[in-house]
């Protein structure tokens, strides 16, 4: 049996580094094409201003500025083609002219020069944007084994997920969510872990871990939350921490959910109703419980045919205007709240991004759970606004506890 070399992946993601990049430059369309053009007309633009006005010397030292611009819009050859060109192009301007030959000589050689950097430089950025496409592969097949897809159907249930990490570039960050379908019934979590970057993503990846093993063994959801602050206690510093919700269905038309530390769900009724699950007990947040010695509670909780529960991090409700107004979650969801909750979702989700002027700031994950009516038309209908109503205690920003808000 032949072997497979062991340098094959890093091989597949040159190779979709590569196809990343060829996709995004296609991508550019029209636009791209014009700015590939454009170093060769500043060098005619040069050409017919020292023709028109036989100004010689004066005109002929800015033909430097076509091999200097190719080299932010063209690869090697291309700039080389330019400065070519103008090299070519300012010897006969220049000997036609009457130009001395010093100084045309002095010219042509600067001419060289910026060509010979342009295309050094133009060689260096191809090489870094193939990197970043390395990475941003990389960072997709890292995403896709922490954050792995929920289905659109769990159980009695259907599901969405939206996620926005804060560095667009990396596409990750200390944000998690799961869900997953167990012997004891459906389970899910959505969590913030302190800090960002690549330890907030470890943690993250600790946390996802620990909960769905333990998910799949322990029949009682609080043992579940036990299991996830052990494994932290062991490998967190003193200053991490994670809030958190788990949220459970046993199966028994009652949904059990432990808050630790997070912002309170909303639970969004059959009627239309929106309402926050406040807990008038709040526990810490995961990997804080030995500082305060106190445990999280389970919550138990009606959920009929129709009803839906939302899960959010902070990043939603945090999110800021330009005026540095937060983003209203609740009167949101009141707006758009459907059947649908892909639909709900990505409705939310647009009217986030248009709140905080097209990026975020912070990372943001929704994650939506409707429990489906036995009979329930296939067409999905968005109920209208008009029935859709805000319940006066989350009509206002919710606001989490103090620990929530991570520096």
């Amino acid at each position: 049996m032949s072997q497979v070399p062991h340098h094959w992946p890093m091989r597949l993601s040159s190779e979709r580094a590569s196809a990343w990049a060829d996709a995004h430059r296609r991508a550019a369309g029209p636009v791209a094409a014009i700015l590939h053009v454009l170093p060769v007309l500043i060098v005619a633009v040069v050409v017919v201003a020292d023709l028109a006005g036989g100004a010689g010397m004066i005109c002929l030292p800015l033909l430097v500025a076509g091999p200097a611009l190719a080299a932010t819009t063209n690869g090697p050859r291309g700039v080389l083609c330019v400065g070519l060109l103008a090299v070519v192009l300012g010897a006969v301007l220049g000997s036609t002219g009457g130009v001395p030959v010093r100084e045309l000589a002095a010219v042509l050689s600067a001419l060289l020069a910026v060509t010979t950097a342009s295309a050094l430089a133009s060689a260096l950025r191809g090489r870094r944007e193939r990197v970043l496409a390395a990475v941003r592969t990389v960072a997709e097949a890292a995403q896709h084994a922490l954050l792995q897809p929920v289905p659109e159907t769990v159980g009695p249930f259907r599901t969405a997920v939206r996620y926005s990490a804060a560095a667009a570039e990396a596409r990750i960050g200390g944000d998690l969510y799961a869900l997953v379908d167990t012997p004891h019934g459906v389970r899910l979590i959505v969590g913030d872990v302190r800090g960002k970057g690549l330890p907030a993503v470890g943690t993250a990846a600790l946390v996802l871990g620990v909960f769905r093993e333990a998910a799949h063994d322990e029949p009682d959801l609080l043992a579940v939350v036990d299991r996830i602050e052990r494994s932290l206690a062991r490998n967190l510093g003193p200053d991490d921490f994670v809030t958190a919700v788990v949220a459970g269905y046993p199966g028994t038309g009652q949904l059990e959910v432990v808050n630790c530390g997070h912002a309170p769900p909303l639970m969004i009724s059959a009627s239309g109703e929106v309402e926050a699950v406040e807990t008038s007990d709040p526990a810490p947040p995961l990997g804080l419980r030995a500082l305060s010695g106190q445990a999280p509670r389970l919550q138990v909780m009606p959920f009929a045919d129709g009803d839906q529960l939302l899960l959010y991090t902070d990043g939603v409700t945090e999110a800021r205007d330009h005026a540095r107004e937060f983003y209203p979650l609740a009167e949101g969801v009141a707006r758009h709240a459907c059947d649908e909750p892909a639909r709900t979702l990505t409705a939310l989700h647009d009217e986030l991004l248009a709140h905080v002027g097209g990026r975020l700031h912070d990372d943001a994950a929704l994650l939506l759970l409707r429990k489906e009516t036995v009979a329930e038309p296939v067409p999905v209908r968005c109920r209208p606004e008009a029935g859709l109503q805000v319940a006066t205690r989350s009509a206002q920003r919710v606001t989490p506890p103090a620990w929530t808000r991570m520096p």
